[in-house]
Formats: structure tokens, sequence, C-alpha cells
């Protein structure tokens, strides 16, 4: 078995730059090629440098390390994966025998099953996380609707990609036509009047671990670009009833690895999933340093734990 593909040649080959823009291949986001972005790729490559020199000082001292297989394709440094891998001192396994666990990875809506080769695996089974498959999964466990018919329903709604990360979330009135390959959710009005905050909940083994609270400008609710994120632990933010139906969420999508974005009404104080990133990058650039570190930590301890407590005991 040949070495699992770790992109196409140099780390600019996922992104065709030009014309003042940044296109992501695998997602289609078409991102502004700003001072913004600029300044936050430095910060994050600051921040990569680091773990990666933990990954290196790791190796020297530790023999018995763990490996994990990926497929279709291993994970570029900027996805959270392999900040967790690298800051847990795990390793990516050149080929599935020599693996202690194995994680389908493959940054695209819609993937054709595949059965893992060793076990424990992650992700294996969620093979849909389109907008659509999203919502109607979140209904059937929470009981309550996300996704709208916008030839029938009245008022504003979210109008965004079928597709995951594209970041194209706009407020359409409605009733109106669909477009073609576009998904329609309710407005959930998560801003306090002068701030949006989004609830980016990271979860591993089906449970979620830590939350990022992001803030930003009430008026650009859809912004990349956050004003502030601080880390709270999931049981601060959501009541026990909450997590257990994020957990039933997780299990009905076939999700063990995931960065899911969770709004918080306002006025009514329900929670509703709006999307599931099974290949998030991270951690977030407007985490402190501190806190960056401390994700890395939490989000890499679990993944360890999650993959000793699935190891078959002989």
């Amino acid at each position: 078995m040949s070495e699992p593909p770790v992109g196409r040649g140099s780390w600019f080959s996922d992104f065709d730059i030009g014309g003042g823009r940044l296109r992501v291949r695998d997602t289609g986001a078409d991102l502004a090629l700003d001072g913004t972005l600029i300044r936050e790729g430095l910060i994050w490559l600051s921040h990569h440098v680091l773990v990666r020199a933990r990954s290196w000082g790791l190796r020297l001292v530790r023999r018995d390390t763990r490996r994990i297989w990926f497929s279709p394709r291993a994970p570029r440094p900027w996805y959270m994966i392999w900040t967790a891998m690298a800051w847990g001192g795990l390793r990516i396994a050149r080929t599935p025998q020599e693996a202690d666990a194995a994680f389908s990875f493959e940054d695209a809506t819609w993937c054709a099953p595949q059965a893992p080769p060793v076990s424990p695996s992650f992700n294996f089974g969620c093979t849909d996380v389109s907008k659509s498959r999203v919502a109607a999964v979140f209904e059937a466990v929470f009981g309550y609707p996300l996704a709208v018919d916008p030839r029938v329903w009245t008022g504003p709604a979210v109008e965004k990609s079928e597709r995951n990360g594209a970041h194209d979330g706009r407020i359409v009135q409605c009733p109106t036509a669909p477009s073609p390959g576009m998904h329609y959710q309710r407005v959930v009005e998560s801003s306090d009047g002068r701030f949006a905050y989004d609830l980016r909940t990271h979860c591993i083994g089906g449970q979620p671990r830590v939350v990022w609270i992001k803030r930003k400008p009430a008026g650009d609710r859809f912004s990349i670009h956050n004003l502030g994120v601080t880390v709270a632990k999931p049981e601060t933010v959501f009541s026990a009833d909450e997590l257990a139906a994020i957990e039933r969420f997780l299990a009905a999508m076939a999700c063990d690895w995931a960065g899911l974005d969770i709004l918080r009404d306002a006025d009514t104080g329900r929670i509703y999933i709006v999307d599931v990133n099974k290949t998030d990058v991270g951690p977030i650039i407007a985490l402190s340093w501190r806190d960056k570190l401390r994700s890395a930590g939490i989000l890499a301890a679990a993944l360890v734990e999650t993959i000793e407590a699935r190891t078959p005991k002989v």
C-alpha cells in the first residue's frame, strides 16, 4: 500500500490566487486576499511553527507513538485534526498496516462510502454534510425545524450553498424561488443588537469537548473574520439536555470528529446546529495564544483518549 496523499504538491497547490482573490479548490470558498487575510495567515504560521516544534520534540522522546491512517488523503497543517495530532504526539501512518486508527478525511460535502481498514475509525459513516442533510437530522433529533421552503416562507431567510465551507450565506426575503444548489434556513437571531455570537463546538468521539464563542458585528454575521473568540467548557454553555441532544445528533450523522456551528436564538433560547465541519481548520485565528494552546491540549487529549477507549482489548 502506498503512502497516503498529503495534498497536491506544495501548500499553494490547494489554492487558486488571482485578481485579489484566494479560492480554496476543495470547497470553492472565494475569499478576498486583503490585509486582514494576510495578517491572519501570518498569525497562523507563527502558531504552526510552535506546534510543529513540539511535535518534533515529542518524536525524540516517544517510541510508542500512535499512528493514524487517513483516507483518501491526509490533512494539511491548517486542519484541526493535524494540530491535535501534532500536539498529542501522534503521527500519520504511511500504510494501514502500521496504523493504530483510521480517519476518513476528504474536504468535500458528499463522499463515497469506504470501509475503514483498521479499528478504531473516525467519520467513515459520515458521507453527507450538506446543509439539507444537517437540517433534516437536526429537526429529527431536536424536534423543531431549521430549514424553510423559500416558496412558502414569509419574511427573511438565510440562503447558503449546500456545499460545506463555501462561506456564501446571505439574507433573502421570502417567498422567493429557490436558486439551484442553495439551501434555505430560518434566521436565528443570535445577536445582542451589537454583536452576533457563534458557538463553534468541537466534538470528538461523539461528544462535545470544547466551545469557541465567536463574536462578530451583528451586521456582518456571515464574515469569516471574528472580532474576538473565547474558550469555554461545553457544560458551561449548554444544558445537560442540550448536550445529550448534541450527542444524539452526532450519532445520527455518524460523525466522530467535527466542529459544529451552533447558534442560540436570543428570543427563544433554543439552540440550532446550522453546520457540520468534519474537516475543520483551526484553532481559530482570533483566539489568544493561551487559548490556542489550551484548545490544542484539550483536543489532543480527547483524541488520544478516544483512540485508547475504542482500541480492541486483546
